[in-house]
């Protein structure tokens, strides 16, 4: 069975996700790294998205609307005597060189980025990156460098992109097979529970395949821009639930007569 086939199944089939636990281990962890490369698309696609179109506007607003500034020793400076917050069709720029506004402030907004007192707060899809001013100690930077900065990263998205991905695609792996490898403990019990005689070994394979139901829900919903409530709870209920009822499809050991 190829897994095209098994990801499909798994939807749906306890019984067949019972079935996997006699298959290869090599071919399961194959399988938990095809599930995370589909989850990790769309967020990779938002994240990116979303910074291609800060850096857009960001850039605009260096030219036009923001006021000149320097940075120096660690700080921003400008002639603002109170932050600046302006709203471009649902992405946020703040700027304020008084030391009002925190980074906290900032990550409020799904798509913003800050020019704060001492650092610069990128917001990406409520995902955030923190660049702080002690980078350029002995530097002196003003608005027109911190422009031609932003024109550079224009130019690097084909590159600044693909690594992204890679990041976040090891990140999302690594919690992946974390969460499987708790899940199967939570298998065991179930094992017992149920009287079903299975090894940690095939718990472990039935909760790979037990967590593609959830996986692919909030997969769609990432694309969809759409936030669950209680996310993290679902995704635990569904889980448990699937791998209950796949266990439940495993023939119990014949009573010794």
């Amino acid at each position: 069975m190829n897994i095209f086939t098994q990801l499909f199944k798994s939807l749906y089939s306890p019984r067949d996700i019972a079935r996997f636990r006699f298959q290869g281990i090599g071919k399961t962890i194959l399988y938990v790294f095809f599930l995370t490369f589909i989850s990790a698309i769309p967020m990779t696609y938002h994240f990116a998205n979303g910074f291609l179109e800060g850096i857009k506007h960001t850039s605009e607003l260096l030219k036009n609307e923001l006021p000149a500034f320097t940075i120096e020793n660690g700080e921003l400076s400008s002639s603002a005597t109170e932050p600046v917050i302006i709203d471009k069709s649902g992405f946020r720029i703040v700027f304020d060189s008084t030391g009002q506004t925190t980074k906290e402030d900032v990550e409020r907004y799904t798509n913003a980025i800050g020019f704060l007192k001492h650092e610069i707060v990128l917001i990406a899809n409520s995902e955030a990156q923190y660049y702080d001013y002690a980078m350029f100690q002995n530097m002196k930077l003003t608005d027109q460098d911190v422009h031609s900065f932003i024109e550079t990263l224009q130019s690097l998205m084909p590159v600044i992109v693909p690594i992204t991905f890679v990041i976040l695609y090891i990140f999302a792996s690594a919690s992946k097979f974390i969460g499987i490898t708790f899940l199967a403990f939570i298998g065991l019990i179930i094992r017992g529970t149920l009287g079903k005689n299975i090894k940690y070994r095939h718990t472990w394979i039935m909760s790979a395949y037990a967590v593609t139901l959830s996986t692919i829900f909030f997969t769609i919903m990432e694309s969809l821009q759409v936030i669950v409530p209680y996310a993290l709870a679902i995704h635990w209920f569904v889980s448990i639930t699937v791998l209950f009822l796949a266990i439940k499809e495993i023939p119990s050991p014949k009573p010794a007569e």
